[in-house]
């Protein structure tokens, strides 16, 4: 399973939004890049733009750049907006599914739980993060896991919003989702279309 091992926060200074979903994310502390010239001004050219877009984006995910351009020529292959189906694509994502639901507090910490086979997906065991969900899947917690404390907490603590394609019994630890997410629903601060643009030169 490859993913970024690096320096969590260095990705959100560079953003310069918080993207690692955690409470102590610096980013609100020094709000200009990392480095040792992180304080200068830049410059922005057309360019970086769109390149700290598509860098931004991957990180929300935690996609790597191989496997996130899979998700980009799936995209402009098929039918509809190419930007809204690639958000699709990554919104689709069992971990991504998980965390949703609100029983993760992080999308990390829903991927780690994936890939230790804490979750069926019609039953049967998916311990594949970047699994594709599909419309009328039904996620549930392995009964095993049932009381695991950091899903507990989460449902507990977090006030999250459910969007509205997804349908979440937290009692029975059981998320289905209803409907393919639409733009509106997918409430990812990113302009998609600069990450098509990137990538259509």
């Amino acid at each position: 399973m490859a993913r970024y091992t690096g320096p969590r926060h260095k990705s959100c200074r560079r953003a310069r939004q918080s993207i690692c979903q955690s409470r102590k994310c610096p980013v609100d502390r020094r709000p200009y890049p990392p480095g040792e010239h992180g304080r200068r001004r830049v410059r922005e050219s057309d360019y970086l733009i769109r390149l700290r877009e598509k860098q931004k984006l991957r990180a929300m995910y935690g996609v790597l750049e191989r496997q996130f351009r899979g998700y980009y020529e799936r995209a402009a292959r098929g039918e509809g907006v190419t930007g809204e189906s690639l958000l699709r694509f990554l919104e689709l994502r069992l971990d991504n599914v998980v965390w949703r639901s609100g029983m993760t507090a992080t999308r990390a910490q829903a991927r780690q739980l994936v890939n230790h086979g804490h979750f069926r997906v019609n039953g049967r065991k998916v311990d594949i993060p970047s699994y594709q969900v599909r419309q009328g899947d039904v996620v549930t917690l392995r009964e095993k896991s049932n009381d695991l404390i950091i899903v507990q907490h989460a449902i507990d603590t977090l006030s999250r919003n459910v969007p509205e394609w997804l349908t979440v019994d937290h009692s029975e630890r059981r998320v289905e989702v209803f409907s393919l997410p639409t733009r509106a629903q997918i409430d990812t601060a990113i302009n998609e279309q600069l990450i098509v643009e990137l990538y259509s030169k």
